[in-house]
């Protein structure tokens, strides 16, 4: 579609600048998308049903693009106002009132709206031959405003209306979608990301408590199966470096996980709440915000770390093409036992027939010598994990994937390897939108007798059988697996904590769920793998909630643990004082913490006993 057509018709020449007096309605040239569709003939048209209609006051005309999304109409003010107030009424039609639910105004000093900041959501339906209002809370002026009608609605429009001051404001206080982060991206032409080879150019835009980001960057799908969802998972790129919101890393490239099939929203979350409840050493950032494309509302996401080496997420040695010899050539790698390896470009097989993609060193700088050296100590681990796989951080991963109840556990595995250390590390945890009893193939988790991945999960490749060597036939990795487990217990991984959390998320996802599923009414319908209808989002968040208090009962009973709380306060151990420790089963460990994997133990200082956690 081609934008930006200037209509002026209808303006006389005084008002090339608006005409307004303080917070009265706007005038200014009609701007907006050009082609429109002719009723009368179905044919494209640029003079019937123009976006001149949405601004000529007669709420019986109307304006209806040619495309059915991503089509707009608004205004160029000739200088910046504030905004403070909007109104609309919908195309007098049978299907008007549901048209305008879920469009957004916009504003943007740019004509080409690359800078824009959302101003409203409409979250009600309209009402035939009313204009409805609505406060805008944004302090920020702008010269250019629009409307951008929701998807596949034309943006039907009878007519709309703006408000405000003159006045270049300032950004101190912004306007989100609901009490989440609002993402925006606008991107360079209005270009829609189509593949996940293509980065498109975009502004980033991130809105929040934390205040305003809006750096360059481009965007891009991302996923393997989530891709064919209609809600598109993305990962965008600044184009520098980042501290986004409350996220440890500084990075240019996060994702936006679109949580398609999974009506909580929030299982990716809970997820990496048990990975940190877990001990795992590294669990990825994830917040939920709310989504807006070019100006359109997409819905709830999360978003999270790109998985990738990098200070504050996956911390090995980043290696350029010269490490090729000696200590260069040993690390750091960044690799995946990976069910889609075929389609990368990067992997290799496994003596033992597994999978295995290499994330780092990336596809475009690994040389023959850095590929051939991962494979092969990958295959020397193999054969031989006691001395090569870390069990620590492999045992802790197995332990998050069953007590979610992850089907695809063993589907992908992030794994990686430090520079001048032999061992391979298994994490970070990652993709449970198909956990916590969410899977058809698997459903109900909490019935069967053995572990999931035993059961009907999917494993990559011979994974099920290398994952039998260690935990199943194992008698070591069996003790130091009732080790973790009692660790984590013991350290606050309970029903109460648990539900708590989703309580917790429950609310804060409230208010962006609704919106999220009148823009994907598939609440009452299969998608991916559901195995039931649940009804409401209320069931489906206490289906999990029910599913998690069951499933740490059926982890206790798997692993012959039996839970008995401590009753010693956690603190924080005092180095300077003479102390001996001891393990939660009471064998003595000597008398230093910082020599002692990790773990919760109990350290005796004279008369004082604690508990204190290493990590």
């Amino acid at each position: 579609m081609r934008l930006f057509l200037l209509w002026a018709g209808f303006i006389t020449a005084a008002v090339c600048h608006a005409a307004v007096t303080d917070d009265g309605k706007l005038t200014g040239v009609v701007i907006g998308t050009q082609e429109t569709v002719d009723y009368d003939s179905w044919s494209m048209s640029t003079t019937k049903n123009t976006c001149s209609h949405a601004f000529d006051g007669n709420l019986n005309t109307f304006f209806a693009s040619w495309e059915r999304s991503y089509t707009w109409a608004g205004l160029d003010l000739g200088q910046p106002f504030v905004i403070t107030r909007v109104g609309w009424s919908p195309r007098n039609d049978v299907h008007g009132e549901e048209r305008v639910l879920l469009g957004v105004f916009e504003g943007a000093n740019s004509p080409d709206f690359m800078d824009a900041l959302p101003l409203y959501v409409i979250s009600e339906k309209g009402t035939i031959g009313v204009v409805s209002y609505a406060d805008v809370n944004c302090s920020k002026g702008f010269r250019y405003v629009r409307y951008v009608g929701p998807s596949d609605a034309r943006c039907n429009i009878a007519e709309l209306e703006f408000y405000g001051h003159e006045g270049e404001g300032d950004d101190s206080h912004l306007y989100q979608v609901t009490n989440l982060p609002t993402v925006s991206v606008h991107t360079l032409d209005g270009v829609i990301p189509f593949d996940k080879e293509t980065q498109i150019t975009a502004q980033l835009t991130i809105i929040s408590d934390h205040g305003l980001l809006s750096e360059p960057g481009t965007i891009r799908e991302r996923g393997n199966y989530s891709r064919t969802f209609p809600k598109k998972p993305y990962r965008i790129k600044f184009d520098k470096k980042q501290q986004v919101l409350d996220a440890p890393a500084k990075a240019k490239k996060w994702t936006l996980i679109n949580n398609y099939g999974d009506k909580t929203l929030m299982r990716n979350l809970l997820a990496f709440e048990l990975s940190r409840r877990l001990g795992m050493p590294y669990t990825p950032y994830g917040t939920v915000v709310d989504v807006l494309l070019n100006g359109e509302y997409k819905g709830c996401y999360q978003l999270c770390d790109q998985v990738e080496v990098q200070k504050g997420r996956v911390n090995v040695e980043e290696m350029t093409a010269e490490d090729n010899s000696g200590s260069a050539l040993t690390g750091g790698y960044l690799i995946e036992v990976d069910a889609y390896a075929y389609d990368e470009n990067s992997y290799f097989t496994s003596a033992k027939g597994n999978p295995v993609t290499i994330k780092s060193p990336d596809e475009d700088i690994i040389t023959t010598e850095q590929h051939n050296y991962i494979q092969q100590h990958f295959n020397t681990m193999e054969r031989n994990w006691r001395t090569y796989l870390d069990l620590n951080t492999f045992l802790r991963h197995f332990l998050v994937g069953e007590l979610s109840g992850n089907t695809d556990t063993y589907w992908s595995v992030y794994m990686y390897k430090y520079r001048d250390n032999d061992l391979i590390y298994t994490g970070p945890v990652w993709d449970f939108d198909l956990a916590f009893d969410n899977d058809n193939r698997t459903y109900p988790v909490n019935q069967k007798k053995d572990y999931i991945y035993r059961s009907g999960g999917s494993c990559a490749g011979n994974m099920k059988a290398f994952v039998d060597q260690i935990v199943v036939n194992d008698a070591a990795a069996k003790a130091q697996l009732l080790a973790i487990w009692d660790e984590a217990r013991q350290n606050g991984l309970t029903e109460e904590n648990l539900t708590a959390f989703i309580d917790e998320m429950e609310e804060k996802i409230g208010a962006s769920q609704k919106l999220n599923f009148l823009r994907w009414p598939i609440m009452n319908s299969y998608v991916h793998q559901n195995p039931r209808l649940w009804g409401s989002y209320a069931a489906e968040v206490q289906n999990v909630r029910q599913y998690m208090k069951n499933r740490i009962a059926w982890m206790d009973s798997k692993l012959n643990y039996v839970y008995t709380p401590s009753g010693i306060t956690s603190v924080a151990d005092d180095n300077k004082q003479p102390s001996q420790v001891y393990t939660l089963q009471g064998r003595a460990c000597g008398s230093r913490l910082d020599v002692l994997p990790a773990g919760v133990y109990i350290v005796r200082q004279g008369t004082t006993v604690k508990k204190v956690t290493v990590r």
